[in-house]
């Protein structure tokens, strides 16, 4: 039996940049909704799985001290959820 390759190998990997997140309680909403896993890129390329309500805290409380987010670097794995963080940013 075959086993699927990873979606990376499918190339259904969609990195993006976030800029200027206000509402941080809609973002993790809009996270949490996600089908698949959703990272955070550190600024020393470690990726944090932001689906866990640790990772959201710990790495975000070190992101942002005045009540908004200037940008992040996010890997999403579904292109569904993708879109969904688009529609986030459009609508924000």
């Amino acid at each position: 039996m075959k086993s699927d390759p990873h979606p990376w190998a499918k190339g259904m990997v969609n990195t993006m940049k976030i800029e200027n997140i206000k509402d941080i309680n809609k973002f993790f909403q809009v996270i949490d909704s996600c089908k698949g896993k959703v990272e955070l890129v550190t600024g020393e390329g470690d990726r944090l799985n932001l689906k866990s309500k640790l990772s959201q805290y710990v790495s975000l409380a070190n992101i942002f001290s005045d009540g908004s987010i200037k940008e992040l670097e996010l890997v999403a794995y579904e292109p569904e959820d993708t879109q969904k963080l688009i529609n986030y940013m459009i609508n924000q």
